[in-house]
Parts: structure tokens; C-alpha cells; sequence
């Protein structure tokens, strides 16, 4: 028999036990409402992620247009092969179909297709035709998804202002880099249900979240112009056997640039080919140094002296200053003593006594120095920084380089000297053309630039491209001056080479040495703009290292005057007599 007292402390016990297990019981039932009712949705998106598949759906990237609506970047259909180690029934049928289809080594296949995972790929960028052969096999486990590749119609046409895209469809170079936002679009994705296998359950079908394609990018190239620049930079970098030949054509009242070529381009529908001749066996390093040499654009990647194109700045400077007029003469005996420094004019006889305009026409460096030094150090400088020269252009292009100038306290009255006729500096065709530009479109430092506007996929304007402009970089009437001394080049002078009959051209043209000096190396260039007296198109032509000739009015300005003889009248500018 039990005592009283513990047949009290029993019933407790039992109590205890009782009341712990009916608030464990509570607890558990208040946490089933909980998780039925209000984390349901939860819990269903966490059953329904372990049971589906998902394959992204890329979207079509964004077009590249030419002003005339020409499509210059486009993309071809794809497709990517991947295999389910689940749903697989016939894992040698299947390696050896693919081995077949797609000219793949057995062991390469093999590996995959064994390969437990939830999906794995065994190639990208299969021609739709091979592709569409391969689904019609049915083979279960292999997925054939549909694909975009980037396509250039004109192959190597403007290859190094277009750029091209990688393996994942996104720009490596060019504007398909710069304009990714644009151009890329957003991509979809395919959903698949499958069993506790993995298995995909056919009854489910499958849930599909579409792509957006990306926006076309309308530029302000030219098709037929870029084409015709190529023709000419291609032939003159043969004849000159040259190391390469750059044009830039542009509209200086407002910088859209209708060419940009330079030679030798390369293929943007094979851009990791390596040119013939490459050595076998080059370690993956040297690989991609060759490559970035032949990606590069030297228009804009590249610095050099440009030598007498440059007197358009100084004089630029030295009429707005009031430091010269057309009538102003100079003294040329065939050089410049400055400080204790002989600087040679390119005629060693010298030109005698000239106005202004004529040493321009003669492109004297006596006349030129002597303009810089009556300038002087300070405003020379301040000049030069007010036109933009020691800034970037702001081209939408990547890797633009900058100007590499003497810093102003290292400068004396020598380097003061060689700046001003364009040598013992170095700046970038893009930044030349575009100053040069700017000095005879009435005073306007504009930017140059190919992007107009962004396409949707019905055609409406998504966004129209700004760029800033600055204004009165010099006078209308400096600049009235300016295209009246440089028509006269054309004319009479230096540049009479790449004059074109019945239309008023103005220009400069430039012979620079590349450092080291005594190299026996040349750069021949020419700069001109039509019509004279309201230029509405401006063109560089340089050639990097031609061999024999090698002065800019007898190897470059020819270049241009061909490409004024074509394309004045394709732009519709007429004649000046008509």
C-alpha cells in the first residue's frame, strides 16, 4: 500500500507528464496551422524548385545600322546541344549519334553523356540544320535549344569600330561593347517539371518566361563610304607597302562619323583567327598579344607626331590672339636658330620673304615657329588646352588614348618651337581630325561619335544620343580665316595633289619622322574638307611607313582626293561653278 504522500507526489508525476505532453501536442498543432496556412506559398515555391528544370532562352541581341538602315551586325540561329543523365534510355546510341552529328571525338561525348548531373552541355553554336537533324533522331535525354549568334554580313568591314561579341553573346570590342546596355536584351527561360528521378514529367509540360530582345543601334557610318575608304587604304597599304593605313571621314559640323577604316582589318565573323604565317605552338600569352595587335584600332588606340596638319592649330591659336594676320610676312632662309637649337625648314633653300598664307601654303617651320614664340610659352599653352588637346575627344569607342604633351613647366623655347610646326609630341588621329574639324565649322569643339539613337523592336526611338559641344573654342572669323589659308593650300600649295576639279577643297598636309629619329620611318598624312567655304565633310588620311615616297602631299593627299572624287557627289554636294 501506498502512503498518502506518495500517492500525491504519483498523481503529480502523472499530472506533469500529462500537461508537458498536451502543450508538446499544442505546440506541434499550432505549427501545422502555421506552415499550412501561412507559409504555404513558401513551401510550394520550395516543392515546385526541387521539381523543376530551368534552361535560359537568349535573346536576340540588338542590331547595328548604318544611317541608311543597312544592317551591319545581325544575328543567325543556333543551337546548343545538351544532354539529361536521367532521362537518358540508350546512352551509346546517343554518344555515337552526337560523335556523328556534331564531329566530336568519342571520348569527349562519352564523358558528358556519363556524366551524372542535372544537365550537361555538349555544344554550343550548332548550325540550326545540324541541330534540327539531331531533334528529329528523338533521342530521350538529349535537349536541342534554339540560339543566337552574333553574324556580320561584310566580314571585315569596319571590323575594329564594330567589334564583336563573345562566346555568351556579350561585346568583347568596339561599339558591341560600349552599347551592351542597349544591344544585349534580357533572356528567357524554359521550366520542366520532373519526378524524384529527375525525370521530366511530360504530362506537366513546361513553362516557358520569353526573352526581350535587345534595341537596334542606329550609326552614323555609311556603308558605302566605309566600303570605298577600305578600297582605297587597302590598296594604298599594298602599293606603299605600308604598315598601315587609317581614314576617318566625318561631318564637322557635328562629329558623326561616316568611316573609320584601319588597315589591315580582320574577319568579325573569325576574330581569334591568327594571321598565315603564325609559328605553331606560341604559348596562350603571345596568342592574345597578337590578337590585341590585330583588335586595335589605330585611330583611336594609337598616338603619333603629326606634324605640319598641326600648323591648323597654331595658326587657329595665332589669329585668334591677333598674333598674325593673312598679310603678316616671315623671313624663311631655310631654318630657325632658337636658343641654341638649328631647326631646319623642309626646304633647305629656305622660302624668302612670304605673307602668312603662304607659308601656311608652303608649310614653312620658320614661319611657324616664329608664330609660337611670338605666342609664347603661356598662351601657346593655354591654347592649346582651350581647343581640347589635352583632353580625350570623348569618341563612344573604348580604349581612346590621350594626348602625350610636354608637361608646361618642362617646356622652354625648343619644345615651344617643335610643338608648333607638330613635332616632339604625340596625339591621336581621332583627336587631330576632330580639332581640325572644330577650328573651320565655325569654332564649335564638337564630339565624334557613331551612335545616333536606340531602336525598339517595332522601330519606336528608345533614346536619342546627346553629346556636348563647345562653343567658340575660336572666332567665325578666325574660322572664316582658317578655311580661306587651307582652300589655298589645296589650291596653290602643298596640297595641290589632293585637289578635286570643280569643287573648293581645303586641307593640310603633314610628313612626321617616328621616334627614334634617323629611323628612316615616315608617317604621310593629309587632311581635307569640302566645300571650302561650308565644309560638310572632313576626311584624315595617314600612312604609317610607306616605303620610297613618303611625303603627305604625294603618298596621303591623293587618298583623299579619290574619296572626294566618289563620295561629294554621293552626299549630294554639288559643284562649286554649277
Amino acid at each position: 500500500m501506498l502512503s498518502d504522500n506518495n500517492k500525491i507526489f504519483h498523481r503529480k508525476k502523472i499530472l506533469v507528464i500529462f500537461l508537458v505532453c498536451a502543450a508538446m501536442l499544442l505546440f506541434l498543432f499550432g505549427r501545422l496551422i502555421y506552415l499550412m496556412v501561412w507559409r504555404a506559398d513558401h513551401y510550394s515555391r520550395l516543392a515546385t524548385d526541387l521539381h523543376e528544370r530551368e534552361r535560359s532562352i537568349k535573346a536576340a541581341r540588338g542590331r547595328i545600322l548604318d544611317c541608311n538602315g543597312t544592317v551591319l551586325a545581325d544575328n543567325k540561329t543556333v543551337c546548343t546541344i545538351s544532354v539529361i543523365h536521367n532521362q537518358i534510355e540508350d546512352p551509346e546510341e546517343i554518344i555515337r549519334i552526337l560523335c556523328q552529328e556534331l564531329e566530336l571525338s568519342e571520348e569527349y561525348v562519352r564523358q558528358r553523356v556519363e556524366k551524372y548531373s542535372s544537365m550537361e552541355r555538349i555544344k554550343s553554336n550548332v548550325d540550326k540544320s545540324v541541330g534540327d537533324r539531331i531533334r528529329e533522331y528523338d533521342l530521350a535525354g538529349v535537349k536541342v535549344d534554339e540560339d543566337y549568334k552574333r553574324f556580320y554580313p561584310y566580314d571585315e568591314l569596319a571590323s575594329k569600330v564594330l567589334g564583336f561579341t563573345g562566346g555568351d553573346n556579350q561585346g568583347i570590342i568596339g561599339l558591341e561593347v560600349i552599347y551592351e546596355e542597349y544591344l544585349q536584351g534580357d533572356p528567357g527561360t524554359i521550366l520542366t517539371v520532373t519526378d524524384a528521378k529527375g525525370i521530366e514529367v511530360e504530362a506537366a509540360g513546361e513553362r516557358r518566361i520569353e526573352p526581350v530582345n535587345g534595341n537596334d543601334l542606329c550609326i552614323s557610318m555609311d556603308l558605302n563610304i566605309q566600303a570605298y575608304a577600305t578600297q582605297l587604304a587597302t590598296q594604298a597599304c599594298a602599293a606603299k607597302q605600308a604598315d598601315s593605313v587609317s581614314i576617318i571621314v566625318m561631318r564637322p559640323e557635328n562629329g558623326e562619323i561616316l568611316a573609320m577604316v584601319s588597315v589591315p582589318e580582320f574577319n568579325l565573323n573569325y576574330p581569334y583567327a591568327l594571321p598565315e604565317g603564325t609559328p605553331e605552338g606560341i604559348s596562350a600569352e603571345e596568342k592574345q598579344n597578337l590578337l590585341n595587335g590585330i583588335w586595335r584600332n589605330g585611330c583611336i588606340n594609337d598616338t603619333y607626331e603629326p606634324g605640319s596638319t598641326f600648323k591648323i592649330i597654331t595658326a587657329a591659336a595665332g589669329l585668334e590672339a591677333g598674333a598674325v594676320t593673312t598679310e603678316s610676312t616671315f623671313s624663311c632662309p631655310g631654318f630657325i636658330v632658337v636658343d641654341d637649337r638649328k631647326i631646319r625648314c623642309h626646304k633647305i633653300a629656305g622660302h624668302g620673304t612670304q605673307d602668312f598664307t603662304h607659308a601656311m601654303m608652303n608649310s614653312c617651320n620658320p614661319a611657324l615657329i616664329t608664330l609660337g614664340l611670338r605666342l609664347g610659352l603661356d598662351s601657346y599653352y593655354e591654347y592649346f588646352e582651350s581647343f581640347g588637346l589635352k583632353t580625350r575627344t570623348g569618341i563612344d569607342l573604348p580604349g581612346e588614348a590621350g594626348t602625350i604633351m610636354h608637361q608646361k613647366e618642362n617646356m622652354g623655347n625648343v619644345e615651344l618651337a617643335t610643338v608648333a610646326f607638330g613635332q616632339s609630341f604625340q596625339i591621336t588621329p581621332i583627336q587631330l581630325i576632330t580639332t581640325a574639324a572644330s577650328i573651320v565649322n565655325g569654332g564649335n569643339r564638337i564630339t565624334p561619335h557613331f551612335g545616333v539613337k536606340a531602336l525598339d523592336m517595332d522601330g519606336n526611338v528608345v533614346e536619342t544620343f546627346q553629346y556636348p559641344v563647345k562653343e567658340g573654342i575660336v572666332s567665325e572669323k578666325t574660322s572664316e580665316t582658317m578655311r580661306g589659308i587651307l582652300e589655298m593650300v589645296v589650291a596653290e600649295g602643298s596640297g595641290k595633289n589632293g585637289g578635286v576639279e570643280g569643287f573648293r577643297i581645303g586641307g593640310k598636309t603633314a610628313t612626321s619622322q617616328t621616334l627614334p629619329r634617323g629611323s628612316g620611318r615616315y608617317i604621310a598624312s593629309f587632311v581635307a574638307f569640302a566645300p571650302a567655304d561650308d565644309p560638310q565633310v572632313i576626311a584624315l588620311a595617314i600612312v604609317n611607313n610607306p616605303q620610297g615616297t613618303y611625303y603627305g602631299g604625294q603618298v596621303a593627299a591623293p587618298i583623299l582626293r579619290q574619296l572626294f572624287e566618289n563620295i561629294l557627289p554621293y552626299m549630294g554636294i554639288m559643284e562649286y561653278n554649277q
